[in-house]
C-alpha cells in the first residue's frame, strides 16, 4: 500500500513557477510509473503529465508541453512536477497518483492504483 502527500501548491501570477512534490511511503517507490492528473471546477479530471518507473519515459498532455517537467527521485521516494510560465488555465487541484507495481503509468486516471489528497494551484491574471 503506497501513501501519497503533495506540497508545493499555492497563488502565483501569470508566467510564474510552482514546483510540486509528491512523496511517497509505504512501499517500494521505485516499482511504480507515476502520474499527474489535475481537476478544475466542473471539469473532469484531465492527465497532466507521468513518468516511467526508471525516469527514462516521460508523457505530457499538449497544453503543458514545454512549461511543465516532470522528474522523480527514487532514493526521496518523490517525484516532481516543475510548472513554467503558468497560465490562468492551470488553476486546479492537482493530483499525483501512482500505478500498481510494474505497470507502465498511463494517461488514464482509472488505471491508476494510488491517489494523493490534491493540492491547489491558483493562477491569477
Amino acid at each position: 500500500q503506497v501513501q501519497l502527500v503533495e506540497s508545493g501548491g499555492g497563488l502565483v501570477q501569470a508566467g510564474g513557477s510552482l514546483r510540486l512534490s509528491c512523496a511517497a511511503s509505504g512501499g517500494a517507490f521505485s516499482v511504480h510509473g507515476m502520474g499527474w492528473f489535475r481537476q478544475a471546477p466542473g471539469k473532469e479530471r484531465e492527465f497532466v503529465a507521468a513518468i516511467s518507473r526508471s525516469g527514462g519515459r516521460l508523457s505530457y498532455t499538449d497544453s503543458v508541453k514545454g512549461r511543465f517537467t516532470v522528474s522523480r527521485d527514487n532514493a526521496k521516494k518523490t517525484v516532481y512536477l516543475q510548472m513554467n510560465s503558468l497560465k490562468p488555465e492551470d488553476t486546479a487541484v492537482y493530483y499525483c497518483a501512482a500505478m500498481r507495481p510494474f505497470a507502465e503509468p498511463q494517461v488514464v486516471w482509472g488505471e491508476y492504483a494510488y491517489w494523493g489528497q490534491g493540492t491547489q494551484v491558483t493562477v491569477s491574471s
